[in-house]
């Protein structure tokens, strides 16, 4: 059989093949790498060895360099990388850095390989930083854009006739008009103005920034925009798509600054009854540059700076979002992990959840989002016109997903109706509403469980609609400073506008299909730095009983998420010395075979804190005897 290998953080190495994963023992990898496409022979039922490596995944790995043996140890590989001293390229012991494999002899154990970068000192914020990016395959030089991006960009503002493009945009500047971001904020997409017209009904704009106007097709900085694809969010750090002249002031809806945006403008009445809509380029003027907290503290209080707006406002999208539920798309009380930090160290972690402020900005940007997304795929009859377009897509769930998802729930004493999608839908709104007063904690992780078991969206221009927000047509729109697909349905937009033909569909399924794979990156780089600094957090903790719930099982072990700071980490089943226990994939747990013991997904259990290892990415744990 031929497949791909992977190794997890506990160095167990498989290969899946038609969703069965095949264990390779240590023993009988062949110098096999994680992501080398390989030739196995399957040996027993689930066990196999590779008889060939036919690709390999990549040659270039990040490791921490031990000076003393020569050795450079990368975390992906579970191997030394030997590093003769002609090719240490001025590295010290400790150092970060980017090795190429160049070759792996037969009679070695290690591969040969040599320094091409340097990274800094392992530990530092930014050498964290780098190397999770290098380790994903992202460009180290994405913190600095080319001199030539630069040079293009610091010009824009020079080469505008402002006047003629004010008189060629609709002048919303005298309409009551703010933004809402986190406090943190320097790049602002969106805008939203509200008020009362002359018939009783109101207008509702959302104003998203013009990027397209100032990043012009193939120019040099659209071509690093496309090649980025994403502006990638770390803790207390920002990579961003667009040079910060243009995404944290050209482009950005700053307040009391005149600025050009491409809105979308409704006619709305007191039921949130879309009444028109309005497409176009527009300028406006931010009166006020607002923080979530302080728009839920005018929700909360019924006062402050644009209180009728906001108040307004906060009714609509609460019919809006019921009308949205009531049409069965889901709503996940979404939570993020924060952190206090001290000097770039965390020193305090803790959930933040949605408020009212944030349900406010979220829906009005779906809203524009599929209205955006309708305009272009309908006519006035609500007829399909057949024009390419980039959507935003999200495909039925995976039913052998599904199924193991029932069996979690039904040991969680919940109940999943997997006879058709339209009953799996209805169910898993009914478990949402069902758990909405659990505690935090097994609310939060149930949550997780049905996200995890759902399809990931993607872009496409292939639309089959939006699973997940039961919208039949869906697309990015509203945050082209920070992703590149909103930046194609933008200039998309314009072409249909103006009466353009259908474009070319191919062309626009292959930028899809980067940014898809772009975007993948970007989140997984966010959820490893996440885990680095959970696990420097956690290592106060070693030695430390805590409680934690099982968040996953497999065949050799039990993936437990620690309540105090949210971190996953690993029990192996052969370290749990008081019975033999194996995994029973039709109840979907462990099972003791002598003493009957059973741990499941879901279940609470007291764990000691064994290690927490910054270079693996991994928390080891133990099962505490208090169990």
């Amino acid at each position: 059989m031929i497949g791909t290998i992977n190794i997890n953080n506990s160095g167990y190495a498989f290969v899946t093949i038609d969703n069965y994963n095949i264990i390779i023992p240590n023993n009988k990898r062949n110098n096999a790498l994680p992501g080398d496409k390989v030739k196995i022979r399957i040996t027993n039922t689930n066990k196999g060895q590779v008889l060939e490596i036919i690709e390999r995944n990549k040659k270039k790995y990040v490791g921490k360099l031990n000076i003393f043996n020569n050795f450079v140890f990368v975390n992906q590989l579970n191997t030394n990388v030997f590093i003769p001293k002609i090719f240490l390229k001025n590295a010290c012991h400790n150092d970060k850095v980017i090795i190429n494999i160049t070759n792996w002899p037969n009679n070695s154990n290690y591969p040969y390989g040599k320094i091409i970068e340097i990274l800094g000192k392992t530990g530092k914020y930014k050498t964290e930083i780098y190397a999770i990016l290098a380790e994903l395959g992202i460009y180290t030089t994405y913190h600095n854009f080319p001199k030539k991006v630069e040079y293009e960009a610091k010009n824009i503002i020079s080469n505008i006739s402002w006047k003629n493009e004010i008189n060629s945009r609709i002048d919303m500047r005298d309409v009551n008009t703010f933004t809402i971001d986190p406090i943190d904020a320097k790049d602002f997409d969106d805008a939203i103005s509200l008020r009362k017209l002359p018939n009783n009904n109101w207008e509702l704009g959302i104003h998203i920034a013009d990027v397209t106007f100032f990043v012009k097709k193939n120019s040099f900085l659209d071509k690093e925009a496309y090649k980025r694809a994403n502006s990638i969010y770390l803790i207390n750090h920002v990579i961003p798509m667009l040079p910060e002249i243009l995404s944290n002031k050209f482009c950005s809806l700053r307040e009391n600054e005149d600025k050009l945006s491409f809105s979308v403008i409704f006619e709305i009445n007191d039921n949130a009854q879309i009444l028109k809509s309005w497409f176009g380029k527009t300028i406006i003027r931010s009166n006020k540059q607002f923080s979530y907290e302080e728009v839920q503290k005018i929700i909360d209080y019924k006062k402050g700076l644009f209180k009728k707006e906001i108040l307004k406002l906060n009714s609509f999208t609460k019919i809006l979002r019921k009308k949205r539920l009531k049409n069965g798309s889901f709503y996940f009380n979404k939570s993020e992990i924060k952190f206090l930090l001290e000097k770039n160290n965390p020193i305090k972690l803790y959930m933040e959840y949605n408020n009212d402020s944030y349900n406010l900005i979220e829906e009005l940007m779906l809203l524009a989002n599929k209205k955006v997304s309708e305009f272009i795929s309908l006519n006035k009859k609500n007829q399909p016109l057949k024009r390419t377009y980039i959507y935003r897509i999200h495909d039925k769930p995976n039913f052998e997903k599904i199924i193991i998802l029932k069996q979690i729930l039904k040991n969680l004493g919940l109940t999943l109706n997997i006879k058709n999608n339209k009953t799996i839908n209805d169910s898993v709104i009914k478990i949402i509403n069902d758990i909405k007063n659990y505690e935090e904690n097994n609310r939060n992780f149930i949550e997780t469980l049905i996200i995890r078991a759902m399809s990931k969206a993607k872009y496409s221009t292939n639309n089959i609609g939006h699973y997940g927000l039961s919208f039949n047509y869906y697309s990015h729109f509203t945050s082209p400073i920070r992703r590149y697909s909103d930046i194609i349905a933008h200039r998309l937009l314009e072409h249909y506008l103006n009466n353009g033909k259908s474009v070319s569909i191919n062309h626009y399924e292959k930028q899809s299909l980067h940014c898809s794979e772009r975007e993948r990156l970007a989140i997984n780089a966010e959820r490893i730095y996440i885990k680095y600094m959970q696990l420097k957090y956690m290592q106060k903790f070693i030695g430390k009983k805590l409680e934690g719930i099982i968040s996953g099982i497999t065949e050799w072990g039990i993936y437990i998420q620690i309540l105090l700071s949210y971190t996953e980490g690993l029990i192996k089943l052969r370290d749990i010395k008081d019975d033999k226990y194996i995994f029973d994939p039709i109840n979907y747990n462990i099972l003791g075979l002598n003493k009957g013991n059973i741990f499941f997904i879901g279940q609470k259990i007291i764990v000691k804190i064994v290690s927490a290892d910054l270079e693996k990415k991994k928390l080891k744990l133990k099962l505490s005897i208090d169990n």
